[in-house]
């Protein structure tokens, strides 16, 4: 490794980076198992945790290799490139990461893969097995994330056509979120609907608190460095976020004439979905208007996904998914020149569109897919016996243990 090009401050700025958006996969299984069912709440969370060593694994035996490696066609990179760390440990690859080693690019960007199939799963809450759903996230890594990130950035064809997306609105937000959609619709509705919205308000709140913490270094890591573009894009994830929240506690005040916690931190989330493909392309103007928009949007897309009779349980497809999709789309509008190179234009926007259209046909087909096949194989669905009587009973050693 050629030290005169490495910044061991550019180094210490990634690896703190990199544990916030580690930090926030346990805050998203506090999150989702506060949100369910006490009788369900272990399972949701270990829907989570599982990705932590699968996706590992899977990113170490060529998943890191397919995303980043050469590009074959636009479509896939070459998978034996960077399998098992080959010329990934010693070395400083410019295209992605200047001044720190290959290494630590390779684990900022595993910690994007492992959290992003798991939010899916708070749309399924109750419906698939544990088992179950270890099969969709194996496949659903392999055939829809790797592939997808490879197009935006790994040099694929929508990167080649001038796409962009920061910090990963359309390759983790739209992926989850309409793979969440497909699932709902695939798995149908729950046997047994739950009599509460949520099971423990001090996971939430504990969930939310990592969640909201972590999203820094998920937006500002982007930049592979500690600079102006870090700053900026750190500044429009809080200024989103918190635009995004009030607008939102607004019109769920006006519709429901009470307070809620939940849907504080809905509207959060909402704000920081959006904001992310966009964090590091517009000004904080620009992410004011984003949070405003964001709150409308994803609100609106609860709401219809109700009137819809869609059991999205936890709302994944409204905030994710469209999210997403709306802030994937809002690059070309708000994004600046002046703060990374991208301006919005009709061009730009056009483009931006288009991107995430195939994205979004490509997951849908793909994921609709991998559901059929691993229902056909082994079964993933819950019996309406393990629904009334509760997931944890069913799956969980720890559950049985307390009741013998």
């Amino acid at each position: 490794m050629d030290l005169d090009f490495l910044n061991t401050g550019n180094v210490a700025f990634m690896v703190i980076t990199t544990v916030l958006v580690f930090f926030m996969t346990p805050g998203l299984a506090f999150f989702y198992g506060g949100l369910v069912e006490r009788k369900n709440s272990l399972t949701m969370m270990m829907y989570t945790f599982i990705a932590i060593g699968i996706v590992t694994v899977l990113w170490t035996f060529g998943g890191f290799s397919v995303v980043f490696g050469k590009d074959l066609g636009g479509i896939i990179g070459s998978p034996f490139e960077y399998f098992l760390l080959n010329n990934v440990q010693f070395e400083i690859n410019p295209n992605y990461g200047s001044s720190i080693p290959f290494l630590m690019f390779f684990m900022y960007q595993l910690m994007f893969a492992i959290i992003t199939a798991p939010l899916l799963t708070g749309a399924i809450a109750g419906r698939i097995t544990i088992s179950g759903w270890i099969k969709v996230l194996a496949l659903w890594m392999i055939l829809i994330y790797f592939p997808v990130a490879h197009w935006v950035w790994g040099g694929g064809f929508l990167a080649e056509l001038g796409f962009v997306d920061y910090a990963g609105g359309t390759v983790i937000h739209v992926t989850a979120g309409f793979s969440a959609l497909i699932g709902v619709l695939y798995l149908g509705r729950r046997k047994v609907i739950p009599k509460r919205d949520y099971g423990n308000m001090n996971l939430v709140l504990l969930g939310t608190a990592i969640l909201l913490f972590g999203w820094f270094g998920f937006n500002s890591g982007g930049a592979l460095e500690g600079g102006e573009t870090a700053a900026i894009a750190f500044t429009n994830t809080g200024i989103a976020s918190a635009f995004a929240t009030i607008v939102w506690v607004i019109l769920a005040y006006n519709r429901d004439r009470k307070f809620s916690f939940v849907e504080l931190t809905t509207g959060a989330v909402a704000g920081l979905a959006t904001i992310t493909p966009c964090a590091g392309y517009v000004s904080p103007q620009g992410a004011v208007a984003i949070g405003i928009i964001a709150a409308f949007v994803c609100y609106s897309c609860l709401i219809f996904t109700k009137k819809m009779k869609w059991d999205d349980a936890l709302g994944v497809w409204g905030v994710h998914g469209m999210g997403g999709f709306t802030g994937s789309l809002l690059i070309g509008i708000f994004a600046v020149a002046e703060v990374n190179k991208v301006s919005g234009s009709i061009e730009q926007f056009l483009v931006q569109l288009m991107g995430v259209a195939i994205v979004v046909v490509y997951t849908c087909v793909m994921c609709w897919i991998i559901f059929k096949v691993c229902d056909v194989i082994g079964g993933i669905r819950t019996t309406e016996e393990a629904q009334e009587q509760g997931l944890d009973s069913k799956y969980m050693t720890e559950v049985e243990d307390t009741q013998q």
